[in-house]
């Protein structure tokens, strides 16, 4: 299925980047992320963040925020954004890409995205960088998953603040609807603050509160 017009190279080269970290195997029984077009979006709508309850019953996602990046008929996608693994030298996921003399300078935040096939790589990102490949997702945060994205960060021509996440989350037609009606889930506006800034030991904490705010 398509990957929200992922082009095939850029989905291949971050596959080998997250590789390098020595994730593990794509599961078989997990879905594809929607496909992307002119579906309008389902409630609710992509670029807010789902907070997980207490009580939610898989303990993958207890304590997970999770930025969606796509929700429609066709079901939902989104990164885990408070779930760190290290951080590593640009130019190391760039080598594991096949760029052996890259000249990326600095480093990045690596995160969990997800338990849905993690040897796939995304750069979560600010609105302020495009590429032709990137998902706009709500005019505040943006996703690319290419080596350009990785290369531009490492000249210093990438977006103002960005992770890169492995794996990703995703629910069938209808799922998360589901998941929401339970109580598994709660959603609440996305914040920049807490998708870039906020010291991810706090963001479930500070989502959790920020729902008895906007009710």
């Amino acid at each position: 299925m398509a990957k929200f017009g992922i082009g095939r190279a850029a989905v291949v080269a971050c596959c080998l980047a997250a590789a390098a970290l020595g994730v593990g195997a794509v599961r078989p029984d997990t879905p594809s992320p929607p496909q992307d077009g002119n579906t309008p979006a389902a409630d609710p709508p992509p670029g807010f963040l789902l907070v997980a309850s207490s009580q939610i019953g898989d303990p993958r996602f207890q304590h997970t925020v999770i930025l969606l990046l796509r929700h429609n008929q066709d079901g939902a996608f989104g990164i885990v954004i408070n779930r760190p693994v290290a951080e590593r030298p640009l130019a190391a996921l760039l080598e594991a890409a096949g760029d052996k003399d890259s000249d990326a300078e600095g480093s990045i935040g690596v995160f969990d995205g997800g338990p849905v096939q993690r040897r796939l790589g995304f750069v979560v990102h600010t609105a302020d960088y495009r590429q032709p490949d990137t998902i706009a997702v709500d005019g505040k945060v943006a996703m690319t998953a290419s080596k350009e994205a990785l290369r531009d960060i490492g000249r210093h021509k990438g977006p103002s603040k960005y992770f890169f996440a492995f794996g990703y989350t995703g629910w069938g037609a209808g799922q998360l609807e589901g998941e929401i009606a339970r109580h598994d889930w709660f959603a609440v506006p996305e914040d920049a603050g807490l998708v870039f800034d906020e010291d991810r030991e706090t963001v479930w904490e500070h989502a959790l509160a920020r729902r008895g705010q906007d009710l």
